[in-house]
């Protein structure tokens, strides 16, 4: 297990403190890509292997890892827990699959249709059905938990690549990582895809959604971060710390409205936060293990900490301190 514990100033009106411990536990199927972590319970931790055909459950407070085999050829992307189940993305098996979180059982949901049906991130909407996306097929998921009846929609864009995904106010939101686009369904489930600045650079990668409905995305290939206002239509975009190297990956907002991020572009990864009020990044945080590529974040609210899951085959805790 890897320990940092940083200590930095935020910029802004009223400077403000925070201590930031970056704890990392190293998994023990080498070279298995560790990844989107899901925080169950206190001692309840999934995530898949996406190179190794597994999910698995982290136990934080002992430090304990178990391993649940998933059918040769899974590919896992994502995984999402509730009390039905541990619910994982068959990326390359084109599937969502169901784990029995008591007695691993799994059972396979499969796409319809053929050629490309590569589950990528999958979230839960306040009825408990699933929305995803799937990049290669460039559509648009919903997935009936109860019936387990799949609906998909297209996306106009060709080759749009959809990719980050939130599900905010009952709809899905993403990003359109071949594209300079965010992409969500309109009340009668029409696609609505909304345009960003600097249409032959932009390259959204993730997505997230702050208390004031104002959606905040990262730029991969341009390196910065942005926001857009649905009320304004408004778009701002600040320069990530490292500039045009930041290649922002994962991200997530926490519960102060700060909206963090993955540089990915400089070795070792950095997190960086992001105060929204005064408009100013955090000093960068350095991930231990070096990181490779963090692909995807999430905030635990009752831990106040961010998970990832790390190339460098470690699942990762940054626990967010202000004074």
């Amino acid at each position: 297990m890897l320990a940092m514990t940083l200590a930095l100033m935020m910029a802004g009106d009223a400077p403000a403190y925070a201590k930031l411990e970056i704890t990392e536990w190293q998994v023990p199927w080498e070279n298995s890509r560790p990844r989107d972590p899901y925080v169950a319970a206190p001692d309840e931790v999934w995530f898949v292997g996406q190179r190794s055909d597994y999910a698995a459950v982290l136990n934080p407070e002992t430090g304990e890892f178990e391993r649940i085999d998933l059918p040769k050829g899974a590919g896992p992307h994502n995984i999402i827990v509730d009390e039905r189940g541990a619910w994982y993305a068959g990326n390359k098996g084109a599937h969502i699959g169901k784990i029995d979180r008591e007695t691993y059982e799994i059972t396979q949901y499969p796409l319809p249709g053929d050629g490309r049906r590569d589950v990528h991130t999958m979230e839960f909407d306040f009825n408990g059905d699933i929305f995803f996306i799937s990049q290669g097929a460039n559509q648009i998921g919903h997935m009936d938990a109860e019936t387990y009846d799949i609906t998909l929609w297209d996306v106009p864009t060709k080759n749009a690549r959809p990719y980050g995904l939130v599900v905010f106010q009952g709809k899905p939101w993403a990003t359109l990582f071949g594209s300079n686009k965010l992409v969500t369904l309109t009340d009668d489930k029409k696609i609505q895809e909304i345009e960003l600045p600097r249409k032959n650079a932009n390259r959204p990668r993730r997505i997230g959604v702050d208390a004031q409905g104002h959606f905040w995305y990262v730029d991969y290939a341009g390196g910065y971060l942005g926001r857009w206002n649905p009320a304004t239509d408004e778009i701002n975009e600040w320069p990530m710390p490292a500039g045009v190297r930041s290649m922002p990956y994962a991200m997530a907002i926490d519960h102060r409205g700060y909206v963090w991020a993955a540089e990915t572009g400089v070795q070792p990864n950095r997190i960086v936060g992001f105060d929204s009020v005064s408009e100013t990044f955090t000093k960068p945080f350095e991930v231990e293990s070096g990181g490779g590529t963090i692909r995807h974040m999430v905030f635990d609210p009752q831990s106040q900490a961010l998970w990832f899951g790390t190339d460098a085959n470690t699942i990762g805790r940054a626990t967010i301190r202000y004074y």
